[in-house]
């Protein structure tokens, strides 16, 4: 099955249909003028419908015009002295090898208006960060319920910042491949059943990629954010971080005390693999720079182990726990790790006690 759906792609003329959307949005290799250059991109495309609705030219000589017209359009985007004007030289010589036809051209200037373009608006519109979503829920549960639902509101935050953020890419999803399914019924070439959805997965994949990016990005600060409404809504003052202090450590947020030492404040869904980057930081490192302890704010605390809380605990770093944790538990009762965790509800606290 597999070969015979690969044998169909490679025989249609719109197998290199998600290729051309992949290499107009490569930064690395090709410069992603689909992304920085999308108006001229879009007038070059233009150009090519233009001649390629000639009649003046046999088929061989218009093949010949186009990929010149193509190349010299696309080395015109850039300034030869620059990177960009190689990284675009890089793109005109895959375009070289992949349009070997007047059909590659026609698929490329559809890439171009049904792929590319249709996806970099959508992208503009997806949310760079949670926090519109998730501030009033935030407030009214401190309003509500005070201090002692820290661990809540924390939890809250992020489930309402993805489930926000995810709604508004699904909403952005269905209009744009709505739009895709219409603009491919109004198309004026021969296309099948089957070369419609090569069309139309090529966008969704590319799409998607792009929202993986975008969640990432957006994953890595959600619970950052946090902090700052936190900080915001009992007034605390934050500081810079310590000068020199050059650490391979994620702090979110820091701190003064009254008696002149800082804290750093870390809040991430899990520890993961970053605990060996913290336990670099040993207590004479952090008593050089006046570092009281770094807190670390988990909402999931499956995979820490005792051993990561031995080993940063006795680096005066202070893991902060749900309430309702079983880790917190069986920690609070031991005597060789009850000193290294603390219950979320106490946060605001033992903030309000030393600064």
């Amino acid at each position: 099955m597999f070969e015979t759906f690969h044998r169909q792609i490679q025989d249609s003329p719109f197998k290199n249909i998600y290729w051309f959307a992949r290499y107009l949005l490569n930064t690395d290799q090709y410069g992603a003028i689909g992304k920085l250059k999308e108006k001229q991109l879009l007038n070059i495309v233009s150009i090519l419908e233009t001649l390629a609705t000639q009649d003046d030219f046999s088929d061989s000589d218009k093949l010949i015009l186009l990929k010149n017209t193509l190349k010299n359009e696309i080395k015109s985007l850039s300034n030869p002295k620059t990177k960009s004007y190689i990284l675009s030289l890089n793109l005109i010589e895959q375009l070289e090898q992949d349009i070997t036809s007047i059909d590659d051209i026609v698929v490329f200037c559809i890439a171009v208006k049904y792929v590319v373009a249709p996806i970099n608006k959508a992208m503009s519109l997806v949310p760079t960060d949670d926090k519109k979503f998730c501030e009033k829920a935030a407030k009214n549960i401190l309003d509500t319920f005070g201090e002692e639902k820290i661990g809540n509101l924390i939890a809250t935050w992020d489930k309402l910042g993805v489930k926000g953020c995810l709604d508004i890419e699904r909403t952005l999803i269905i209009e744009e491949y709505t739009r895709l399914i219409d603009n491919l019924s109004k198309l004026d070439i021969i296309h099948s059943n089957f070369e419609d959805s090569i069309m139309i997965t090529a966008f969704i994949q590319e799409f998607e990629r792009r929202l993986g990016q975008k969640r990432k990005v957006r994953g890595g600060t959600s619970l950052e954010t946090v902090l700052d409404f936190i900080f915001d809504y009992y007034e605390f003052k934050s500081t810079d971080k310590p000068s020199h202090f050059d650490q391979d450590i994620e702090v979110d947020k820091w701190f003064k005390c009254k008696d002149g030492w800082i804290i750093g404040i870390s809040c991430k869904r899990t520890l993961r693999e970053r605990w060996k980057q913290l336990s670099q930081a040993d207590r004479g490192t952090l008593s050089h720079f006046k570092i009281r302890e770094l807190w670390h704010l988990i909402t999931y605390d499956n995979d820490l182990s005792d051993d990561k809380i031995v080993r940063l605990g006795e680096q005066r770093q202070i893991f902060y726990l749900p309430d309702s944790s079983e880790t917190y538990k069986k920690c609070s009762e031991h005597p060789g790790m009850q000193n290294y965790v603390r219950p979320l509800k106490n946060l605001i606290e033992d903030i309000r006690n030393l600064v």
